[in-house]
């Protein structure tokens, strides 16, 4: 998305700034605001004329000029931090598990056994699998490709919604890949971030559309990432040769997910409705979790 496809929405603009998009908003005065306009406050940020006001009316002096220091901090806050950090950790593990009699075990502690997360069915209760199995992956290729995947993606949509909302829309996605594989291919073992990154693909189309981007290009990569997840049980269906399994459970579990929290986001972005964005996303955790007991009622 560029910005000249995004200017038909200039409320998603910062006000001093045109040029850059954000979703973040001035407590007071409720004018879009990019990180680097943004002064923290205890109950949120505020503009750099909403401070001059407030400073004028308490009468509390200005704090010393340090401009260039200033400025230099809240354009790191723009920084797609998050991401780097999920790609790095995730590399991280990928080495361990390549490591000779430490990687196996690492890969079959950290990959989503479905079984495994019912105590009445094996004796463990492992839960944590259902976020680890986003950190381990089958080769090198199949770790890159999703980690590319995540990079492109995160530069566009983290410094868009902010830290703390991104690592909710690729947890609480990677958590919808998890309990679609749990409730369609409760037999089946499966590692790697594609839930969570269908999830990112799914968010980006949703916001795209909310604000008014020219969303085709989105739509097209998103639609041939489908029919490369459905490929491989056309080609068996129909007696081809085989092609290397995908979880199509948990891509298209992390793609509605995704489009779940993308519409929240795009609804919600008021400063008054910031309460109402935390009990959606709430909700939509425990709605999730929830639907971990349907294997107790079809296999209990």
């Amino acid at each position: 998305m560029s910005a000249s496809e995004l200017r038909s929405n200039p409320d998603n603009f910062c006000y001093r700034h045109p040029d850059r998009q954000s979703f973040v908003l001035c407590q007071r005065c409720l004018r879009t605001i990019c990180a680097e306009c943004q002064t923290p406050m205890p109950v949120g940020v505020i503009c750099p004329e909403c401070l001059r006001e407030q400073q004028k009316s308490s009468g509390a002096p200005r704090p010393r000029r340090a401009p260039r220091v200033l400025r230099a901090v809240r354009a790191d806050d723009s920084r797609p931090l998050v991401t780097y950090g999920i790609i790095g950790l995730t590399f991280f593990v990928f080495v361990i598990t390549l490591i000779p009699g430490v990687g196996l075990m690492a890969r079959q502690a950290l990959a989503l056994i479905p079984p495994l997360l019912y105590p009445s069915f094996t004796g463990s209760f492992e839960p944590w699998r259902l976020f680890t199995v986003l950190l381990v992956h089958s080769g090198f290729w199949h770790v890159a490709l999703n980690m590319l995947a995540l990079w492109m993606l995160g530069r566009s949509l983290e410094p868009m919604l902010g830290r703390l909302r991104f690592l909710w829309l690729y947890l609480l996605s990677g958590l919808g890949g998890s309990v679609a594989v749990v409730l369609l291919g409760f037999t089946t073992p499966v590692v790697g971030a594609s839930g969570a990154i269908f999830g990112l693909f799914g968010a980006l189309l949703v916001i795209g559309r909310h604000i008014g981007a020219n969303i085709t290009g989105i739509a097209v990569v998103l639609g041939i990432n489908l029919v490369l997840t459905f490929l491989p049980l056309l080609t068996g269906a129909l007696g081809g040769a085989a092609i290397p399994q995908v979880s199509w459970q948990a891509h298209i579990g992390g793609l509605i997910a995704g489009v779940l929290v993308g519409t929240i986001y795009a609804r919600t972005r008021a400063i008054r409705k910031q309460k109402l964005q935390l009990l959606l996303l709430g909700a939509t955790a425990v709605g999730l979790i929830a639907l971990l007991a349907v294997p107790l009622a079809i296999y209990g």
